[in-house]
């Protein structure tokens, strides 16, 4: 995978590049370039309006391009990752490719939108030691209906090579628009052939909403939110470059099916039963790769703890636990691959434009109507909390950090509703979550290594549990103090 980074220049009738050897620099101008590029998309654009796209170019192949995660992209230049695929042909795009833009395709027909035919000029831009700084290409494009050019227009590009520094980008697009009248707009081929359609917000939208919201509102925006997180973590989980995809994509489903349990008075049952059950299938699956990353990593992390004649006896538990985690993400893999998968994607991006809220309740204001839910949350918190005690079983710190999570969740749904004291609640729930959360971690990696120790030494594996117990005593001191800090009455925003 690969990072570009370009800036995007519209240029007035009869411009010229100017010269851009300047300050030790070189610049080549190469042979002319024709390319032809073929566009792949649904009717309704859905790649392009997620900010990605699919295309076939004559003697490159396929390549997806996807928006760049990173802090990067501070608007000086357009930041995307591309992913290149083998294929001369450009009638069907290969599967791998439709893969990362699946979660936007879903059930829908994949198709050609877009044809490019473009004459380039090319200069590469290098230091006084010859080394590459930058491609600045000056192209004519004309965007065909069958034989027919549609309409014409014409873009310079200047792209980094990594690890130029910024300064570099900044020089070459003062000169050109000092010099030759360009201007910067970033706007992508794509979206200069097919117009402001390509530009739309996507088919989720997470509406703005104040304190006087309804009831409709608030649960449009809670569902929107999740669904929006899950559908733009969808390709980096496939990618498997960045284990924070699978994270926010299985706390996506958490939510989701955290809200729809929240709402259910305000809800249609018979609408909502199907999808939590659902998001229960697909949140196990993602689960099961998450949850062997983070017992990885744990145990990895562990090893500073031992003597160092030790350490190196941590690699096999680790090893174990990458094999773990290699078969549970394959499995999931297959999954993201089905029909039951698309469905699932199709029916939340339903429910995220109109979720199915009673008739009655639906423009009720918020803030009254959900407070009865929040009571009874925080009742069932209070309840687990007290069955935990000082001494409670680690089953009963597990179900308070359940209970935990749930009103977290549901604090953070009314935020928008409910204002800075709802937002307040929610962090200080979260530290409940993330110590309970400990805990838990701890007696997960203790039964594993009870179970596993044969993978490695025994010894090693008794001094990670002896960690992993000391954490957990640790974390068994610290929760009463923060659930102190919790119960004020004063954070309680519903009361």
């Amino acid at each position: 995978m690969n990072l570009e980074r370009e800036t995007k220049l519209q240029v007035p009738p009869g411009f010229r590049l100017p010269d851009l050897a300047a300050d030790g620099w070189t610049a080549t101008v190469g042979e002319p370039e024709r390319l032809v590029t073929i566009y792949f998309d649904t009717p309704d654009l859905h790649i392009a309006r997620w900010g990605c796209s699919l295309r076939h170019r004559r003697g490159e192949g396929w390549t997806v391009k996807l928006p760049d995660r990173g802090d990067e992209d501070d608007g000086a230049f357009l930041a995307r990752r591309e992913v290149v695929f083998e294929g001369a042909e450009a009638r069907r795009p290969p599967e791998a490719a439709v893969d990362l833009v699946r979660a936007y395709v879903r059930t829908a027909a994949l198709g050609t939108v877009a044809r490019l035919h473009t004459r380039r000029a090319r200069v590469d831009v290098t230091d006084e030691l010859g080394l590459p700084l930058a491609v600045v290409t000056d192209d004519e494009v004309s965007v065909m209906q069958g034989r027919r050019v549609a309409s014409r227009f014409r873009e310079v590009e200047v792209e980094l090579v990594e690890g130029t520094p910024p300064e570099v980008l900044d020089s070459l697009v003062g000169r050109l628009r000092d010099d030759g009248g360009a201007t910067v707009d970033n706007v992508s081929k794509l979206a200069r052939a097919l117009g402001p359609a390509a530009i739309e917000a996507p088919e989720v939208i997470v509406p703005e909403i104040d304190r006087d919201a309804t009831v409709a509102e608030v649960v449009r925006r809670a569902i929107a939110a999740s669904v929006t997180r899950l559908l733009r973590h969808d390709p980096d989980v496939r990618l498997g470059e960045d284990p924070e995809a699978v994270h926010q994509a299985r706390v996506a489903t958490r939510r989701l099916r955290s809200d729809l349990r929240t709402f259910r008075d305000v809800v249609e049952p018979s609408w909502a039963a199907p999808l939590r059950a659902e998001l229960r299938w697909l949140g196990g699956e993602l689960g099961a790769v998450r949850d062997a990353e983070v017992l990885r990593d744990r145990i990895a992390g562990r090893a500073e703890a031992l003597e160092p004649r030790d350490r190196a006896g941590v690699d096999a538990f680790v090893t174990g636990l990458e094999r773990r985690r290699a078969q549970a993400r394959s499995h999931l893999l297959g999954e993201l691959r089905t029909e039951r998968y698309d469905a699932l994607l199709d029916s939340l991006v339903e429910a995220s434009a109109a979720p199915r809220v009673h008739e009655e309740l639906a423009q009720t204001r918020a803030s009254e109507a959900l407070r009865p839910a929040l009571e009874a949350l925080w009742k069932h918190l209070a309840t687990a909390v007290g069955q935990a005690g000082t001494e409670g079983s680690d089953e009963a710190l597990h179900a308070a950090r359940i209970r935990a999570k749930r009103m977290r969740y549901a604090a953070e749904a009314v935020v928008p509703a409910s204002g800075k004291r709802a937002r307040e609640f929610a962090e200080a729930v979260a530290d409940l979550q993330d110590v309970l959360g400990e805990h838990q971690d701890s007696v997960i990696a203790r039964a594993w290594l009870r179970e596993s120790a044969s993978l490695g030494d025994p010894f090693v594996a008794g001094e990670l549990a002896a960690v992993e117990a000391a954490a957990a005593s640790d974390a068994r001191a610290s929760w009463p103090r923060v659930w102190k800090a919790l119960s004020r009455k004063r954070l309680r925003f519903w009361a």
